[in-house]
């Protein structure tokens, strides 16, 4: 098994040569968006204060076949409330579901589009949300899903952002680019798990187009959760963490639940004894379907264990994994941990106490995230694994079994090396002390993709002195500048700023919104300079 990594240990341990990992089985990552209610909350949109726009977008932008000239239709997203001619451009870069999903829940830049005088734009990835190249057959095929992937996307960017300057005669503008999710579905693919994180997509953005973009802001970005750069096992050791803090009972409840449901599934009429204990609207036909549920739950709420009220993956109270674990501990002892584990995981999928049952099998997919299968079994192939240590049961990862089932499902072989080869990974603070600059990485312990991160943070040159729960870090530049909280979530800087935010919340986004008015303010100066010579 992968060891797991303490954030205790020496720093040199996050960057050991893992061992190559023999499992007896394939691990199945439980996460999905879809396994959710029987009832979806979409009755009442609220209103988008963005207009939407389409793009005639080239199929391919790297090859000039004739089929390459293929025109399909990006969705994007204007808010130019406050923008006047020449006034910067910040443009979110999309990831993969429906722009309005991600829109509505980026509130930070319609807080701070007003200093900046912004024009906001948000540009949907192709092959998510309404942006298909091949309509309702756009994920017939490996022929068509053959043109989803990240470097195409890149390039949808550059030449949408080139364009709508050109359209709105303000080739001056400065753009800074924005991400703070990329990639998630429901992955039935062994040892992938979703992501969130488009924020990958703004760094490399800044790094393949600076010519386009003054700057990036990446939030929650794991850009070497790739290529062994991150152990395997630090995602779920990171979520086993976060409720490990909230309650050492809590923590060890779950831990022992996976062992009790697995006794009573194979007890007759364990399936239906499940059946009735999860509320399911249909007759369980599976173990599987529980495991999802529970494993969904458990995940999502440490990936949006934010300081106050959101409704991101779920509507969910402040400090939900504190809540959970109040939950499981609230309960008299003696009480079995299948019934504590529901109860809590109920939370995720009820907080509002609406719901009559729960469906936990074939469950729609909600956001239109499916594309993620085919960009995990091609070019995002982030190894996880379940240590020891994790609340979830141990597993191990078989490339060989992995790559098996991708060619199964799609019939294409993965490539392991190829993001690190495209982007970069490996040694990358030296690259990045050539090629990089104006781009901030912000993390948020709390976030499980922040171990990603930290990998990130050190080889960037930062070093970590774990003294009291703070953290002393040191960046590698003026200009590539790492932003650490040691209880924010996943790009909880993103969202739209409230009464109720803590001090250190209010203190991160005054920092970003600094460290971007010195990049603008440069522009403009360096602009004026080359105006008058």
């Amino acid at each position: 098994m992968a060891p797991c990594v303490s954030l205790l240990l020496p720093v040199f341990a996050i960057l050991a040569t893992l061992p190559i990992i023999q499992s007896a089985h394939t691990f199945f990552p439980r996460p999905s968006y879809d396994q959710s209610l029987a009832k979806q909350p979409n009755a009442s949109k609220p209103k988008m204060p963005y207009k939407t726009h389409y793009f005639p977008q080239v199929l391919d932008h790297f090859t000039f076949q004739p089929k390459s000239s293929k025109i399909f239709y990006q969705k994007y997203l204007i808010n130019s409330h406050y923008w006047q001619r020449g006034a910067p451009i910040f443009v979110y870069t999309g990831n993969e579901g429906d722009i309005e999903w991600f829109a509505s829940n980026t509130g930070f830049l319609l807080d701070i589009a007003p200093k900046f005088r912004a024009l906001l734009v948000f540009i949907e990835h192709r092959f998510y949300g309404e942006s298909m190249p091949f309509g309702n057959k756009s994920y017939e095929s490996a022929e068509t899903l053959g043109y989803l992937n990240s470097q195409q996307a890149l390039a949808d960017f550059a030449i949408l952002i080139r364009s709508l300057k050109h359209n709105l005669s303000s080739e001056a503008s400065p753009v800074v680019v924005f991400g703070g999710s990329y990639g998630g579905s429901e992955l039935k693919i062994p040892s992938q798990l979703l992501m969130l994180n488009g924020c990958m997509l703004a760094a490399w953005f800044r790094l393949k187009y600076p010519h386009i973009a003054i700057g990036a802001l990446a939030s929650s970005a794991p850009i070497l959760q790739f290529d062994g750069i991150t152990p395997w096992s630090s995602f779920y050791d990171a979520v086993s963490q976060d409720f490990k803090e909230a309650s050492l009972n809590c923590y060890e409840v779950i831990k022992g639940s996976w062992a009790e449901l697995e006794a009573l599934s194979t007890q007759k009429e364990g399936l239906t004894e499940l059946s009735r204990t999860f509320r399911a609207c249909q007759d369980l036909h599976s173990l599987d379907s529980v495991w999802d549920w529970l494993w969904s739950a458990f995940v999502y709420t440490a990936m949006v264990n934010y300081p106050t009220e959101a409704n991101f993956m779920m509507p969910l109270p402040a400090y939900p994994v504190q809540a959970m674990c109040k939950i499981i501990d609230g309960f008299p002892s003696g009480s079995s941990k299948i019934i504590r584990v529901f109860a809590a995981a109920s939370l995720y999928y009820n907080y509002s106490r609406a719901e009559k049952c729960f469906k936990l099998e074939h469950g729609p997919d909600t956001h239109g995230l499916h594309g993620w299968n085919w960009q995990a079994c091609t070019e995002m192939v982030m190894p996880m694994t379940c240590s020891q240590e994790s609340m979830f049961p141990p597993s191990g990862f078989s490339y060989k079994e992995f790559a098996e089932d991708c060619m199964e499902t799609f019939g294409v072989k993965p490539r392991p090396h190829w993001i690190t080869t495209e982007f970069g990974g490996k040694r990358i603070d030296r690259v990045l002390k050539r090629s990089g600059g104006n781009i901030i990485f912000s993390n948020g312990m709390q976030d499980p993709w922040s171990r990603g991160g930290l990998a990130l943070l050190f080889l960037f040159g930062i070093l970590f002195v774990f003294l009291a729960n703070h953290y002393v870090l040191k960046n590698i530049s003026s200009s590539i500048l790492a932003l650490v909280t040691e209880k924010g979530a996943h790009h909880v800087d993103f969202r739209f700023a409230t009464k109720a935010d803590p001090e250190w919340l209010k203190e991160l986004r005054r920092q970003e919104v600094e460290i971007i008015q010195g990049w603008i303010d440069q522009y403009y100066a360096d602009l004026k300079r080359l105006n008058n010579e």
